[in-house]
C-alpha cells in the first residue's frame, strides 16, 4: 500500500498492477489452467501472445489466426490485502476501473459490484461492505482473513453487439466501414478493422485498476476563466468538487509554473458545507493582471499554471489534494462571410493560425502497451515536422493524458473528434445514457488542457446522412423531430453534445462534425471544413491538380506509400512473400482498391519497377510528391488578413495502428516516409514555392507530350509564406535548369522583397520563361531559392516538368559523403535528381530526407543517432541506375 500525495496524506491508492491471470470464460476442463498476466493494464491478446497460445497478429496474415477470440469470454482475476486503514470507520474504500473493454461483470469475493458496457468510461464502487476483514500478519489464517478476489469477466462485443443491432429494427444500421455490430457499442470503433488497419476485437483491463481508501477526496479542480478583449486580463473562477466532505476545508491555488514551484497568484482557502449530495463543489473567484499565455509552437511561449485543491480536516490534517498543469488562451473559430463564402480558421490569442498538420489515429491495435515515452515520441515528431495541428480521429479512443500533456508542453494544437464514426448511429436512451456519461467524464478530463481548442462531433456521418439519403432538413430546428428522422443521430451532433460541452468546458470550441459546412454538403469547398478524397479515393484525380481542390479547411486528405524495407522485413517473415503484389504485402494494406489505385497513380507518373526495393521507393515519392503539392498549393492560399482562403490542412494520416501499407506519414515503428520531410518542408516558418502553368493532361489522348512537359517554355508563379510575426526582408533567386545536361537554359531571376507578417507574399505572378534551345524539346527544372537578408538559405523549391516518367535520369553524377565523425552527410550532383531517399529504419533520425538535388548546391544531412560504426546508409533516387536499387556509402 502507497500513499497517492505522501506519507501523511490520509487517502491511500494502490494500483492493481500485478498478480493477475486470464483463461477463457467457461468450465475449467474446456478452457484450461489459468494464464499469468505480467501486468495490468492489458489485453487478452497481448496476454495469450505472451503465454504462447497465439502468434503475433501483426506478422504476416496471423491476423486471421486470431479471429476467434472475439467470439469468446475472457475473465481476469487477481487478488488484493485489505487495506488496513479500512478498518476506521468514517472511511471509504473504493475499486475505480479507468478502462474495461467493454462489457463486463466484475465480482468481488463473489458479490457482483459492478456492469459495464463502455470502453471510454471509468468506473468507480464503494466496496467497503463487500471486502474481507482487515488481517494484520501475526494473525493466523482463517477463511475470514483470506485476500479479496476480483474477477472481471469480458463479455464479447463482436456478440452483443450483433444481439443490440438485433433488438432495435426501428433503426437502420448503416455502416461505411466493417460490419454493423459496432455502431451500437461504445467501444473502439477500429477495433472491427478499418481500411488502414486490422480487425482485433480487444478485451480487457485496458487502462489502470485502482484501489482507494479515503475518508473524502477531491473529485476534480478546474478553472474557469474569461480574458479580455486585449489579453491583458484573465477573470474567472477556480472550481474544486469534493467527494464525501462535510465540515472540512479547502484550500484552492494557482501559481506559475517555474523553477522552486513557481509564483503563486491565487490562495483561498474555503469550507466545504454539505448539501446532501454526494458531492459538493466549491468556487474561489479570481482575476489576474497581465496573465501568462499559452501559445502553440512556433508562435509564442507554451506558459503553463500549477493548479491545486488541498482537502484539509478542521485541525488542518491533510485528507487529499488534487493538482494539474493548465494553460491560458483565447481560441476563436474564424467564419465569417468573404467573397468565396465564408472563412474557417483559428485564432489563438488573437493571431490567426494556419493549422498545417495530420490526422491521428489510435497509435497501437493493443493501446495498453502505449507508454509516456511513446506519447513523447509521436509529439515530438509533429513539431519537429512544422506541424502545429493534430486531429484525433473520432473512430479509435478519447486520447490518453500522456497525449495530451504532450500536446501542452510542446505546443501542439488539438481538434479531437467525439467517439462517433462512419455510420448511422441510433438515439435510443440506453446508448444516450452511455455516452452523456462518456462524453462528460472526457470534457472534464481534457479541459485545463490549453492544447485541447476544437471538439467535433464526429468523423463523416454527415456523409453517411448524404450517400443514403437520410433525412435532413437545415430549417428544421426542432431536435426533437430530429430523433425521429431517418437520421437521429443528428440530435446526437447538434443538441446534445453542444450543451454538453458548453456545461462542462466553455473555454472550447465545438463543431458538428467533419467535414460539417453548416448544412450545406460536405464536399462544398466554401464553407466548413472538407475531406478531400477526390485525390486517391472518389475520381482519383492527379496529385497535380491539388490547387484546385482546396477549400476552407481541408481537415483530411491523402495518398498511400510502402514503409521503409526494414519495416516490411518485420512485418513479412517469409523472404519469399517480399515483392511487389505479394499475397502477404496486399494482406497488409487494407484500404479498398488499393492495388488499382496504388498503379494507377504509379503508372500515370512512374515507370514502375519490379523489385521491391524501388518500388517501395516510388510509391514513398508519390506520396512526398502529393503532400508537397497539397501543402505547398493549400498554404499559399493562407493568403493576408482578410482574405484567407484556406485555414488549414491535415493530412490523413499521421501514424499507424499497425505495421502496414497506409496513407501514414511515418510508420507504426515511427520511421518517417519521405512524405514526413516534403510536409516538414511545406510548412518551414518561412517557405517558398513554384509553380508552373500546366498545359495537357498526358493521361488524355491527343496532347502533346513536349507541351505537357513544358519544354518549350512556360508561366510560373512564385510566393513565399510566412507564419512569423513580424514581416522579414527575404531574396528569392530563381533558377532554370536542364534535367538532360545540368545547364542553365534560361536567364535566372533574383528579386529582393519584404515577405508579409502571418501571410503570403507573391513574388512573380504568370511570370514568362523562354529557353534558349527550344527546338531540343529539353526539359528543365525551375528551382526557387529563399534567402535571408544576411544570405542565410531559408527554403528552397523545386518545380519538376510532368509526368516525371517522361524524363532522362541517367548519368546523373551522385557523390555522397560521409563526415569522419559519421553525423553528417553531404550529397551532391552534377544534374538535377528527384527523390534522393535513404533508407531508414527505427532509431535513425535524419534533419531531411527524401529531397531534390540540384547542381552547384550541396545537401547536407545531419545523422542524429541510430547509425551505428560501420553501418552502411543506403540511398537511391528515381531512376537511379545502378546495378541494384540502393547501395552502401
Amino acid at each position: 500500500m502507497s500513499c497517492q500525495i505522501g506519507c501523511n496524506m490520509q487517502k491511500q491508492s494502490q494500483e492493481l498492477r500485478t498478480g493477475w491471470f486470464m483463461k477463457e470464460q467457461g468450465a475449467e476442463e474446456d478452457t484450461g489452467p489459468w494464464l499469468p498476466v505480467k501486468q495490468v493494464p492489458s489485453e487478452v491478446h497481448l496476454d495469450l501472445l505472451a503465454n504462447n497460445k497465439i502468434p503475433d497478429p501483426f506478422l504476416d496474415t496471423n491476423e486471421l489466426a486470431v479471429q476467434w477470440i472475439a467470439e469468446k469470454d475472457w475473465v481476469y482475476k487477481t487478488t488484493f490485502a485489505t487495506p488496513s486503514a479500512s478498518q476506521n470507520l468514517g472511511l471509504t474504500t473504493a475499486l475505480v476501473f479507468h478502462g474495461l473493454d467493454t462489457f463486463t461483470t466484475v465480482t468481488l469475493n463473489g458479490t457482483t459490484i459492478l456492469t459495464t458496457e463502455n470502453m471510454h468510461t471509468t468506473y468507480r464502487v464503494d466496496v467497503s461492505s463487500v471486502l474481507r476483514p482487515y488481517a494484520r500478519e501475526d494473525e493466523t489464517e482463517d477463511r475470514d482473513t483470506e485476500p479479496n478476489i476480483l474477477e472481471i469477466s469480458f463479455h464479447s462485443a463482436l456478440k452483443w453487439g450483433r444481439d443490440i443491432v438485433a433488438s432495435h429494427p426501428e433503426h437502420t444500421f448503416h455502416v461505411r466501414q466493417t460490419e454493423a455490430s459496432r455502431v451500437p457499442v461504445r467501444k473502439a470503433q477500429y477495433h472491427w478493422g478499418w481500411d488502414w488497419g486490422p480487425i482485433l476485437m480487444t478485451a480487457g483491463p485496458w487502462r489502470p485498476v485502482m484501489l482507494e481508501t479515503y475518508e473524502a477526496r477531491v473529485e476534480d479542480v478546474w478553472v474557469n476563466y474569461h480574458l479580455s478583449e486585449d489579453l491583458g486580463r484573465c477573470e474567472g473562477e477556480i472550481c474544486a468538487r469534493v467527494d464525501g466532505g462535510d465540515g472540512q476545508w479547502v484550500v484552492l491555488s494557482l501559481r506559475r509554473e517555474g523553477e522552486d514551484g513557481g509564483e503563486e497568484v491565487v490562495r483561498e482557502k474555503m469550507r466545504v458545507e454539505s448539501n446532501d449530495e454526494e458531492t459538493v463543489t466549491v468556487k474561489v473567484p479570481f482575476t489576474l493582471e497581465l496573465p501568462a499565455l499559452w501559445y502553440p509552437h512556433g508562435y509564442g511561449a507554451q506558459s503553463r499554471y500549477i493548479l491545486s485543491a488541498e482537502l484539509l480536516k478542521s485541525d488542518d490534517t491533510p485528507l487529499d489534494q488534487r493538482t494539474k498543469l493548465i494553460g491560458l488562451r483565447q481560441v476563436s473559430l474564424i467564419q465569417e462571410p468573404d467573397p468565396l463564402g465564408k472563412s474557417f480558421l483559428f485564432r489563438i490569442n488573437n493571431i490567426e493560425i494556419f493549422a498545417g498538420g495530420s490526422c491521428w489515429i489510435p497509435p497501437d491495435s493493443f493501446l495498453s502497451r502505449m507508454t509516456r515515452a511513446r506519447y513523447n515520441d509521436w509529439m515530438n515528431l509533429l513539431v519537429e515536422s512544422n506541424q502545429v495541428m493534430i486531429r484525433v480521429w473520432g473512430g479509435g479512443i478519447y486520447e490518453d493524458d500522456a497525449f495530451l500533456d504532450a500536446a501542452d508542453e510542446l505546443g501542439v494544437l488539438v481538434w479531437h473528434d467525439f467517439a462517433f464514426a462512419c455510420a448511422s448511429y441510433p438515439v435510443f436512451d440506453e446508448l444516450l445514457a452511455s455516452a452523456e456519461v462518456e462524453v462528460r467524464q472526457n470534457l472534464q478530463r481534457f479541459r485545463g488542457h490549453p492544447s485541447v481548442v476544437v471538439w467535433a462531433g464526429n468523423n463523416e456521418d454527415y456523409q453517411v446522412q448524404e450517400r443514403y439519403k437520410l433525412e435532413y432538413d437545415p430549417e428544421d430546428m426542432d431536435p426533437e423531430s430530429w430523433r425521429k428522422s431517418t437520421f437521429p443521430a443528428r440530435y446526437i451532433y447538434e443538441y446534445l453534445l453542444p450543451r454538453w460541452v458548453y456545461e462542462e468546458d466553455p473555454n472550447v470550441l465545438y463543431h458538428p462534425g467533419s467535414p460539417w459546412g453548416n448544412g450545406k454538403h460536405t464536399s462544398d469547398p466554401s464553407v466548413g471544413d472538407i475531406h478531400q478524397w477526390n485525390i486517391w479515393h472518389g475520381q482519383m484525380l492527379p496529385y497535380q491538380n491539388a490547387a484546385s481542390l482546396s477549400g476552407r479547411f481541408v481537415s483530411e486528405f491523402g495518398m498511400e506509400a510502402l514503409p521503409h524495407l526494414s519495416t516490411i522485413d518485420r512485418f513479412i517473415t517469409d523472404p519469399s512473400q517480399r515483392h511487389p503484389g505479394s499475397m502477404k504485402l496486399d494482406f497488409h494494406n487494407k484500404a479498398a482498391g488499393h492495388a488499382r489505385r496504388l498503379a494507377t497513380y504509379l503508372s500515370e507518373n512512374f515507370l514502375i519497377p519490379t523489385d521491391l526495393a524501388s518500388y517501395v521507393h516510388a510509391t514513398q515519392i508519390l506520396q512526398a510528391e502529393t503532400m508537397r503539392y497539397a501543402y505547398k498549393a493549400w498554404r499559399r492560399m493562407w493568403g493576408v488578413p482578410g482574405a484567407r482562403q484556406c485555414g488549414g490542412v491535415l493530412v490523413w494520416q499521421m501514424n499507424d495502428a499497425w505495421p502496414g501499407v497506409s496513407w501514414s506519414v511515418v510508420d507504426y515503428y515511427g520511421v518517417r516516409k519521405p512524405a514526413f520531410y516534403a510536409i516538414k518542408r511545406a510548412l518551414r516558418e518561412v517557405d517558398v514555392g513554384v509553380s508552373r502553368e500546366r498545359k495537357g493532361d498526358w493521361t488524355e489522348g491527343h496532347v502533346d507530350p513536349y507541351e505537357a512537359l513544358g519544354t518549350n517554355g512556360c508561366r510560373f508563379d512564385v510566393w513565399v509564406a510566412s507564419r512569423r510575426l513580424d514581416s522579414v526582408d527575404v531574396e528569392v533567386s530563381i533558377r532554370f535548369i536542364s534535367i538532360a545536361s545540368g545547364e542553365e537554359v534560361a536567364a535566372g531571376i533574383t528579386k529582393r522583397i519584404v515577405a508579409s507578417a502571418n501571410a503570403t507574399t507573391e513574388v512573380l505572378e504568370k511570370q514568362q520563361v523562354e529557353v534558349r534551345s527550344p527546338d531540343t524539346h529539353d526539359p528543365f527544372i525551375i528551382y526557387a531559392v529563399l534567402r535571408s537578408s544576411s544570405g542565410k538559405v531559408l527554403a528552397t523549391d523545386t518545380d519538376w516538368p510532368q509526368p516525371l516518367k517522361y524524363l532522362d535520369f541517367s548519368n546523373r553524377g551522385v557523390k555522397v559523403e560521409v563526415s569522419p565523425s559519421g553525423d553528417t552527410v553531404t550529397a551532391t550532383t552534377t544534374r538535377p535528381i528527384k527523390g534522393f531517399v535513404f533508407e531508414e529504419h527505427e532509431g535513425l533520425t535524419l534533419s531531411d530526407n527524401g529531397f531534390d538535388l540540384v547542381p552547384g548546391e550541396e545537401q547536407v544531412v545531419t545523422v542524429g543517432r541510430g547509425l551505428g560504426n560501420n553501418q552502411p546508409l543506403r540511398w537511391t533516387y528515381l531512376g537511379d541506375d545502378r546495378q541494384g536499387s540502393t547501395a552502401s556509402c
